[in-house]
């Protein structure tokens, strides 16, 4: 039975309620200065200070709204704050260069606009379509200018792809209507250009396969049994409002209509004293770079993240399907453009998962007395459909202080029309066929994680560790003071400045690194610290200077450390659509600031390269792409070994006594 949340305002960190939303809104309107021709973008609740929060008695909540609104008419962008408890406008800035992102409501808007031009009609007919109603179209953003046709500059533009379904249950996805772009002014809703780069193959304009796996549609196995996950005497956690408790894990689950998911105030409980780890932990960017030199594609590079919002793509996710077992769910609602509350239920999904071996040891010397400890994880998601994609974000808290950020990668590849006949021997490693004249182009994912690390109090200090050798030169047994021959240890060097920080992983050699609080030691004298450890990873081969290298900044490095600034919250900047230079994460670290005992914030940009399979057709088995952050030194043993055996389990003496 799962339990439903409805968000309250009980802690300055929550997420906007439906009543504060539309506050927002009625204040904008009478304070006279928008009217009919604006739309309402997003609302995002100024988040307080770490002093304020620190300080909070648990008293009532007053907040102020950050606002974006666009003046169609004006074709202009508008940042105001909202005051709340005062019910009044108390900043407004007019951003002449800024671009909100493509809200749903622009998505459909844009898409009927293009199956009513006339002119895609005609490009779309020679391609053998004929029922326009069956076309869908997905408008993606317009990233740089070298991208804008001549005449249309200074618009705020989509570019419309479009498929053709059969009917109405098919997947309109396997059949694109290759070579037709039309691009689309957001602020007018009407199709401005339509470019036409031809048809691949007059004989055959559209892949002759359909590609369904609806269960409807398709023949399903009938040989699996059902598996279910209960747990008959509850879950181990305490939720309350939004804080969450659980196995020594305390932390408030937020979310904003950018990022999504938020997970703030993380601590730990150690043995009665909770001591602070994170301030703040989300994702805070993305980049999806394609490879394919073919002009109907070679321009491809979305962020999914800021250009869209993702907190508004995320799906209402459902039991026994998107989480499994006991769940706890929490619900979103932001605004729509007409400054009206939307409403996301079960947008966040909590629960416990079993993930193997915590830890076990056999005393062969005792009658093989053996003890085993089963890994527990909680669980705190989020999934996104931006189009054809869909992405899953998890964060797993572990019962030995360990936390994972975790990506999932599925849903359809973005795809195009090859000729019939076309083989591997065509491809160039470009693309690969997936089906008959379907082919799917090489690309990348990139997530960028913004942690705001307050390792036991907000001064804190950074190292980059990794395996040295004692020399490197060759062994002799006399001439070296490493007389084994395999002395080796970990080296750790104090990142001073932001751009000594600035680092790729380094996995033959274990990099990773550490932030400490250099005024607090363990009982053994080390400072308290969490680490981040990658997995694994990709660097961008785009090249230097292009408009998708330039615009994606934060893809130099996979990891970054800059001193804590309330302003800077994105590692693509604040309005990276259709903007050449996005001011971010590589602008901010020109100035090379001190982070040597300053309050840090890490950023580490996780990479997915995706040569594309027939595997992957029609419906993309998850890509899973992972990093840790784990206590080093920040406690005096493994945290964990107090958690009880499983009744009845392994034989365990502790066990059996445990159930008398």
């Amino acid at each position: 039975m799962a339990q439903v949340e409805t968000p309250t305002v009980e802690h300055p960190l929550d997420p906007l309620t439906e009543a504060e939303i539309n506050s927002t809104t009625e204040i904008l309107q009478e304070s006279q200065k928008i009217g009919s021709t604006f739309g309402f973008y997003s609302y995002q609740p100024v988040e307080p200070s770490k002093e304020e929060v620190e300080t909070w008695d648990g008293g009532s909540v007053d907040r102020d709204v950050l606002v974006v609104l666009r003046d169609f008419q004006e074709k202009t962008t508008y940042e105001a704050t909202v005051s709340l408890p005062d019910g009044e406008v108390t900043s407004w800035e007019r951003l002449p260069d800024a671009q909100p992102h493509i809200p749903g409501e622009d998505i459909f808007e844009a898409e009927e606009a293009v199956r009513q031009s006339e002119e895609w009609q005609e490009a779309a007919k020679k391609r053998g379509v004929e029922n326009f109603d069956l076309a869908i179209v997905d408008p993606w953003p317009i990233n740089s200018s070298e991208f804008v046709p001549d005449g249309l500059e200074g618009r705020r533009l989509a570019r419309g792809l479009s498929w053709i379904a059969e009917s109405k249950e098919d997947n309109a996805y396997a059949r694109p209507i290759e070579g037709v772009h039309a691009f689309v002014d957001l602020d007018e809703m009407e199709v401005v250009e339509v470019v036409d780069n031809g048809v691949v193959d007059e004989d055959s304009p559209l892949p002759p396969e359909d590609a369904n796996y609806k269960p409807d549609l398709i023949d399903t196995r009938d040989d699996r049994e059902h598996l279910d996950v209960i747990q008959p005497e509850g879950t181990s956690w305490e939720v309350d409002g939004r804080e969450v408790e659980w196995q020594g894990w305390k932390f408030r689950v937020g979310w904003t209509d950018r990022e999504g998911l938020v997970l703030h105030n993380i601590r730990f409980d150690d043995n009665g004293d909770t001591r602070k780890i994170l301030h703040r932990a989300s994702t805070s960017a993305m980049a999806v770079p394609y490879g394919d030199v073919d002009p109907n594609h070679n321009w491809k590079n979305a962020f999914d993240i800021s250009e869209f919002n993702v907190g508004r793509m995320v799906n209402s996710l459902t039991e026994g399907c998107d989480c499994l077992g006991e769940m706890y769910y929490f619900d979103a609602v932001t605004n729509d453009r007409d400054g009206n509350v939307l409403e996301i239920p079960n947008a966040i999904c909590m629960h416990e998962e079993d993930d193997g071996l915590l830890w076990k040891h056999t005393e062969w010397r005792q009658e093989d007395q053996t003890e085993v400890r089963r890994r527990r994880r909680l669980v705190v998601s989020q999934i996104a459909t931006v189009y054809n994609y869909d992405y899953a974000f998890y964060w797993y808290f572990y019962q030995d202080g360990r936390i994972e950020a975790e990506m999932r990668l599925t849903g359809i590849d973005s795809n195009g029309v090859v000729p019939q006949g076309t083989t591997a021997d065509d491809t160039d490693g470009f693309y690969e066929v997936v089906a008959p004249q379907v082919k799917t182009s090489i690309h990348q994912h990139h997530f960028n994680f913004r942690l705001d690390f307050d390792v036991d109090g907000e001064t804190n200090s950074a190292f980059e560790i990794h395996n040295e050798p004692v020399d490197d030169i060759a062994w002799t047994h006399e001439e070296s003071d490493n007389t084994g021959g395999q002395g080796w240890y970990a080296d750790e060097t104090l990142l001073e400045t932001e751009q000594e920080a600035r680092m790729d992983i380094d996995p033959l050699r274990d990099r990773y690194w550490k932030i400490v609080n250099p005024n607090e030691t363990n009982s053994y004298g080390y400072n308290t610290g969490y680490t981040l450890h990658p997995a694994t990873n990709v660097a961008s081969p785009m090249q230097s200077g292009s408009p998708a290298q330039r615009r994606a900044g934060f893809l130099e490095n996979n990891f970054w450390v800059t001193p804590y600034n309330e302003d800077e919250m994105f590692a693509d900047g604040d309005y990276p659509n259709q903007n050449d230079n996005p001011h971010g994460l590589r602008e901010w670290t020109k100035a090379d600031r001190n982070i040597e005992q300053e309050d840090l914030v890490a950023w580490y940009t996780l990479g997915v390269n995706h040569r594309t399979r027939p595997e992957d057709w029609p419906v993309l088995p998850v890509e899973i792409a992972s990093f840790e952050i784990a206590p080093e030194g920040f406690f005096d043993e493994n945290p964990s070994i107090h958690v009880p055996p499983e009744p009845d389990a392994c034989g365990s003496e502790s066990a059996s006594a445990d159930d008398d």
